[in-house]
């Protein structure tokens, strides 16, 4: 079967991926910063109103994947409350200072998943050797790797997300960054199961009195009655795609 995540920072979002047919949910903040941990009150509700599997993102701050030691408690303080909770699953990711996947942290981090999936995430694209990442990663016994084929777009990272596909032994290759509606069969037809998408559109803020001159963020051009969402068609057209990729494929066998 194939599955799509999708990439949500919020409840509402979550809950309309959940209404228009996405298998799963990665939960996150900060979207400006990548995607960021999100906070108790988001992992509490997601809990009590998200019926489809919700991974959360485990990542303390943006920037690079290499942690202090205070970043790293941290990272393993909210792995155990979100195993606490009773999630399935968990995003993360850990790599040392050359670029290389922290053995000796992940290990950590996995004892405390234990009963969960872990997605190892984009941390992957900015390791040093994908092909010796992939084999650590698979020793270590991580679900999934989110990639986009170390390139800045999934679709261009197709060389490497087929040869990841091809050569995995255990964790299921899932692409992300930029997949969407109209690139969709391309990962299909490279032979991947599973693809993570935003499906986002921007909502306009219900606020009607808008403050001229103030902003909350230092990028003077950033729309701040604006913000972007789950576009709930959009997940339900690529739901589709997909289930009649599957079918296609099924009947080919």
């Amino acid at each position: 079967m194939l599955k799509l995540e999708v990439c949500c920072y919020g409840i509402d979002c979550a809950l309309a991926a959940q209404t228009a047919g996405a298998d799963r949910v990665e939960l996150c903040a900060a979207p400006s910063e990548g995607g960021l941990t999100p906070s108790a009150g988001s992992l509490l509700q997601a809990r009590e109103t998200v019926s489809i599997p919700v991974h959360p993102l485990v990542r303390p701050r943006g920037g690079d994947f290499c942690f202090s030691d205070n970043e790293f408690r941290q990272i393993k303080d909210d792995v155990a409350w979100i195993r606490e909770l009773g999630f399935p699953g968990v995003v993360v990711g850990i790599l040392d200072v050359d670029g290389h996947i922290d053995i000796a942290r992940m290990k950590q981090v996995m004892a405390l998943c234990a009963g969960m999936e872990v997605t190892f995430h984009r941390a992957f694209d900015l390791c040093h050797n994908p092909l010796t990442a992939l084999r650590q990663l698979t020793d270590l016994g991580v679900a999934r790797i989110l990639t986009s084929g170390q390139q800045q777009s999934a679709e261009s990272g197709l060389p490497l997300l087929r040869e990841l596909n091809q050569l995995t032994q255990g964790p299921i290759i899932m692409a992300g960054a930029g997949v969407r509606m109209s690139n969709l069969h391309k990962f299909v037809e490279a032979g991947l199961r599973e693809l993570h998408s935003s499906a986002s559109q921007r909502i306009a803020s219900a606020m009607r009195y808008r403050k001229a001159g103030v902003s909350m963020t230092s990028v003077a051009e950033t729309d701040e009655f604006s913000r972007a969402c789950v576009d709930g068609d959009m997940v339900e057209a690529m739901k589709a795609s997909l289930s009649l990729s599957f079918g296609s494929s099924a009947s080919v066998a």
